[in-house]
């Protein structure tokens, strides 16, 4: 039975067109350019993080944010930047009585960020700088555990990554859900592995409350 849903943010709560935009100026290199190498990275299975290293070798991501932090331009994202089925679906969620996390790769910056969007909405927010661990580490995946107070198989993890989301949390005995945006479910959806490892596959997060409804009046 699931009893709780914890939710990934990057491409499953937040559309990151935005912030990634900015990395481009950032560079100096045009958006559409930078997109196109950062699917290019992505399709080649590489760390998406190389996309840096392929405009200027040796970039070091952490420095950089603090520099643009210290230029006025910090990372950034708000209301407008969420997927516009985020908020029904997590009313819906809440409705239903399932228990409401969100735990993601995500600075101390955007921790910060998600707790003035959703505090209200959700029983723990939880992020790889708080944790001290990062997907796909199975450390993350026990952190979300601890912070859960239902066994890790009534635990439905929601993400748009099988490799940082399905195949960790499933290894750690949750049940996950792979949303179909961005550009790793876009790149990743016809898989085998994007086949197999979801309990659900959905194309909007609005699906989630009757798909579990159905699964846990099956009785598992």
């Amino acid at each position: 039975m699931i009893r709780a849903a914890v939710f990934d943010v990057g491409e499953c709560l937040v559309d990151e067109t935005r912030e990634y935009g900015t990395w481009a100026d950032w560079l100096g290199v045009p958006r559409h350019t930078f997109h196109a190498m950062f699917g290019a990275v992505i399709a080649q299975g590489r760390d998406y993080m190389e996309t840096f290293q392929e405009f200027r070798p040796g970039f070091d991501v952490t420095e950089e944010r603090e520099a643009r932090a210290d230029f006025g331009k910090p990372e950034h994202f708000d209301e407008s930047d969420l997927y516009e089925d985020v908020r029904p679906a997590l009313q819906q969620l809440r409705a239903d009585g399932l228990w409401l996390g969100i735990a993601g790769n995500q600075t101390v910056r955007a921790g910060g960020i998600l707790r003035s969007l959703f505090s209200n909405d959700v029983d723990m927010i939880g992020t790889s700088d708080d944790w001290g661990a990062s997907k796909p580490d199975p450390a993350f995946f026990r952190r979300v555990s601890g912070a859960v107070p239902f066994d890790a198989d009534e635990i439905l993890y929601v993400g748009d990554r099988v490799d940082n989301d399905l195949w960790p949390a499933s290894y750690a005995g949750m049940h996950t859900a792979l949303v179909h945006r961005g550009p790793w479910a876009t790149i990743q959806w016809q898989s085998e592995d994007a086949r197999r490892l979801p309990t659900f596959r959905v194309e909007s997060l609005t699906e989630l409350s009757g798909l579990i409804a159905q699964f846990n009046a099956r009785g598992h």
